[in-house]
């Protein structure tokens, strides 16, 4: 069934009451509406998304000058509504030539509406239709389940044009109705799907049953996981964090699970069977479950860009000493969260092509004595350096993570205040030693990565187009 268009909409009931009359746009007509809105708020239509019918009784233009009435009309043609519904009456007592020529000259649907009809009544009328036919043709064409949570999951993770009523019923259709109070986290897993799903599952379990929405993509599972109260914030996600490393690493019990979170039943492996294939993991932002679509997108989007970042980047610190044998161990899951990569995220913002000259010029600028010396003997001071900054200029931890001894420590420290002509811990350069170092480490990781960027998510097909 097709998606309810404007001509449509003018033949309900409810909107023939009204008289409707079409000043412009009538070659408009059979565009799909995706929903009704009404507003008075003359700055409301920076809140419109696009494919909306907007109803409006004129009292926001009623003393506005002819050209913020022309503005107005190219606003709303710019938004790409699908038309403005305008109460001649009462608020205006007509409607003004030069919002009529305007809407002519964009071909923007203007319709004027000569008897008051309260517009809750066909907002309703019109979002129950565009809502049933929606719900029709999600279940004929994706059954109840995966399939419909695939498409909902593509559309909010490709930040896709939809709107709250859209996405509720596409959520309930799909078995995913998060209660009130939990949060929500995105998570996107690279691997094998098989591989995937029974850490999501060991997670759920982990996390109290608060519900899950995923999907397996191409090479890539994209999940929304609900964390009951009383998580919240980054409480949350290091909630899902510790339940994810738990259910990969099969553990029993409840020693590692935070405080109220209920260990996975049994996912180890049998004895003497393989290691699982390694999967990669990335959490985006804590959100409300119901602070909306928009919120529900962004998270996911988080998760993807991290991934992203965490299938070129490399770390800061090596996971093991350089001497340490390779062991089933290595395929421990590697889980990264959005905060964590706040940075990279930062400076990779727009895409890492259209950021790489950028990125050269700040390591350069800051380090570049550094990098000439890495690249002429077999040193590490950039991330030696990187390292100590993030950790607080711990010499302690900074030996132990990257497994060289306190003196080995030093006297790098040494050579490296001596090439930048400053000492590492001043706080006037701690900001741009360290922007400068993750730049670096983000050029070397693309300039050696084999891996894929992450796969575009496919169209649902499900919206109005």
């Amino acid at each position: 069934m097709a998606a309810l268009t404007l001509r449509e909409i003018l033949t309900l009931d409810t909107v023939r009451e009204a008289a409707p009359e079409v000043l412009a746009g009538a070659s408009a007509l059979d565009h799909p509406v995706r929903w009704v809105h009404s507003s008075e708020v003359y700055e409301a239509v920076s809140f419109l998304d696009g494919g909306e019918l907007l109803l409006t009784n004129g009292f926001g233009i009623r003393t506005a000058d002819a050209e913020t009435r022309r503005a107005y009309v190219r606003e709303l043609a710019a938004r790409g509504v699908a038309g403005v519904a305008v109460e001649v009456g009462r608020g205006l007592a007509a409607m003004p030539e030069e919002i009529v020529a305007e809407s002519r000259r964009l071909g923007l649907p203007l319709i004027a509406l000569h008897r008051v009809v309260p517009f809750v009544r066909i907002t309703q009328a019109a979002n129950t239709v565009i809502v049933t036919r929606l719900l029709t043709a999600a279940t004929r064409h994706h059954p109840p389940g995966g399939d419909a949570a695939a498409a909902l999951l593509a559309d909010l993770a490709e930040g896709r044009a939809l709107n709250q009523p859209e996405v509720t019923a596409r959520s309930a259709l799909a078995g995913f109705r998060p209660p009130a109070g939990h949060r929500l986290v995105g998570v996107c897993l690279h691997g094998p799907a098989a591989a995937a799903r029974g850490v999501l599952d060991g997670a759920v379990r982990a996390l109290g049953f608060g519900g899950v929405l995923r999907a397996a993509f191409p090479g890539d599972t994209l999940a929304l996981l609900a964390v009951p109260p009383p998580e919240r914030g980054g409480e949350a996600v290091r909630a899902v964090r510790a339940a994810l490393a738990q259910a990969a690493a099969g553990v029993k019990g409840g020693s590692t699970a935070p405080s109220g979170m209920t260990a996975p039943s049994a996912t180890m492996a049998p004895s003497g069977s393989p290691a699982p294939a390694r999967i990669t993991a990335a959490l985006g932002h804590s959100i409300p479950a119901g602070g909306g679509w928009l919120r529900w997108s962004e998270t996911l989007r988080a998760a993807r860009e991290t991934l992203e970042l965490a299938l070129t980047v490399p770390d800061p610190e090596p996971a093991t000493a350089p001497a340490e044998p390779a062991t089933d161990g290595d395929r421990t899951p590697r889980i990264v969260s959005a905060g964590a990569l706040a940075l990279e995220r930062e400076l990779t913002r727009g895409g890492l092509e259209a950021n790489r000259a950028r990125l050269a010029r700040l390591a350069d600028d800051a380090l570049g004595p550094l990098v000439a010396w890495d690249a002429a003997h077999p040193s590490d001071l950039v991330r030696t350096l990187e390292v100590h900054l993030r950790h607080g200029c711990s010499p302690t931890r900074t030996a132990a993570l990257l497994h060289i001894g306190r003196q080995s420590l030093y006297q790098r420290l040494e050579r490296i205040e001596s090439l930048l002509g400053v000492p590492v811990t001043d706080p006037e350069q701690h900001t741009a030693f360290l922007v400068a170092a993750c730049a670096h480490r983000i050029l070397a990781g693309a300039s050696e990565a084999s891996v894929a960027a992450v796969t575009p998510l496919p169209s649902s097909g499900l919206s109005a187009a």
